[in-house]
């Protein structure tokens, strides 16, 4: 190659070296394979899982301190069993985040690599040349035939080249000391990921446990379960869809408070005249809400109202949750209906008086049965595997209600 040649060639390098690169806009990375999904959503999805663990960990700590107050042993098992139920979900809602997390940094690791490939690029091809030229003998290039304005050209080239040089090679150097963060910020996402992984299993281990302390300590339920179940059963047969369902053991409750509140004479009240009617009575209690929470740890993919690709109207949410997650009472109540419902998967639907029901799709285990009197946070059954989705519906009179304002009021 000629010493021309070689002028033409760093001058090139120079020229690219000296363009201005573009910066990459980190609140719009979307890269293959994430569904379209973008890094603030991402973000989004980070944030709404670790407020989760704290809400979930807040919980466990306040049923703990309330199992050790426990008046007997019954009552103690199942404060223990929901306290452990939140630290399941705690671990449930790490896990979330740790994975929201892993994917935060995929995407800032490829947008890096792709603006130090940018970055390398015209660096390398410089040093090509440069190599190129020390090559050469230094007596072959004294004798290289070439005017004194090409050495002059060269010396001038090389001026404006080094300093580039410096400029763009420091700006690799922070490039790659920013790779090294990152991978160091991903090996701390895989731990993070794999505790709240074995925290998961250990949890789920003593759940069980629990769960058959709470049995035995419960052994003497009475008789009449068995009866109650076979009568869901068969207004679950008689239904035409699940909405029918709901509305006949929505009648079936009514007729059971009704029956419940003939067991004897009212008694006088301290202020006579501060006393309600008994159907003003009902009336407040048919209006207040019960304070809820969502039944699983996960991401809200539907709201109420929003219309489903079928075409179908949604009566309440829907939860994308991790597979295998563990769902508990939103607030408490008595189980009306526990077991498989026509392409619902398990379904649980809860009467919490009041007039005021909850129904729980897509469960794949149960872990309650119909009678069973829950308080809040209770655990009533697990998600099925791959991407579950949870719906839970809140109604009032048979006629659903939003759940969303509710939140956070339990």
């Amino acid at each position: 190659m000629t010493r021309t040649a070689i002028i033409a060639a760093i001058a090139a390098s120079a020229a690219i070296i000296a363009v201005r690169l573009p910066a990459a806009d980190g609140q719009a990375i979307i890269l293959p394979g994430t569904a379209g999904t973008s890094l603030t959503e991402e973000q989004s999805t980070l944030k709404a899982a670790r407020r989760q663990s704290v809400e979930a960990r807040e919980r466990s700590e306040r049923l703990e301190q309330q199992a050790v107050l426990a008046r007997d042993e019954a009552d103690q098992a199942r404060r223990r069993a929901a306290a452990m139920a939140a630290r399941i979900q705690q671990a449930e809602a790490d896990i979330q985040a740790a994975q929201a997390r892993i994917a935060i940094i995929a995407r800032l690791q490829r947008a890096q690599a792709a603006r130090l490939a940018a970055r390398q690029e015209p660096v390398v091809r410089l040093t090509a040349a440069l190599q190129m030229m020390a090559q050469r003998p230094l007596a072959l290039a004294l004798v290289q035939p070439g005017s004194i304005s090409d050495a002059i050209h060269m010396r001038a080239v090389l001026g404006q080249v080094l300093p580039a040089v410096r400029e763009r090679t420091a700006g690799l150097r922070a490039e790659l000391g920013r790779s090294r963060a990152l991978r160091a910020t991903a090996e701390q996402a895989a731990a993070s990921l794999a505790q709240s992984q074995q925290d998961l299993k250990q949890r789920q281990a003593a759940l069980q446990t629990l769960e058959a302390r709470k049995r035995l300590a419960a052994r003497d339920y009475r008789a009449s379960a068995g009866v109650e179940s076979d009568r869901a059963l068969a207004l679950g047969e008689r239904a035409r869809d699940i909405v029918d369902l709901m509305d006949k053991l929505e009648e079936a409750g009514d007729m059971r408070d009704q029956l419940a509140a003939l067991s004897g004479p009212l008694l006088r009240p301290p202020r006579p005249d501060q006393a309600l009617a008994p159907a003003a009575e009902r009336a407040r209690d048919a209006v207040a809400a019960p304070p809820y929470r969502l039944p699983v740890v996960g991401q809200l993919v539907t709201g109420m109202g929003e219309i489903s690709p079928s075409g179908i109207r949604s009566r309440g949410l829907t939860i994308v949750t991790r597979p295998q997650a563990l769902a508990v009472a939103p607030t408490a109540g008595r189980i009306v209906f526990a077991g498989p419902y026509r392409g619902y998967g398990q379904i649980v639907i809860i009467d919490h008086g009041g007039s005021w029901t909850t129904l729980i799709t897509g469960l794949l285990r149960l872990n309650a049965a119909v009678g069973d009197t829950l308080r809040q946070g209770d655990p009533i059954g697990s998600a099925g595997p791959g991407r579950p989705s949870i719906t839970v519906e809140l109604r009032r009179n048979g006629r659903p209600v939003d759940i969303v304002p509710l939140l956070g009021s339990g």
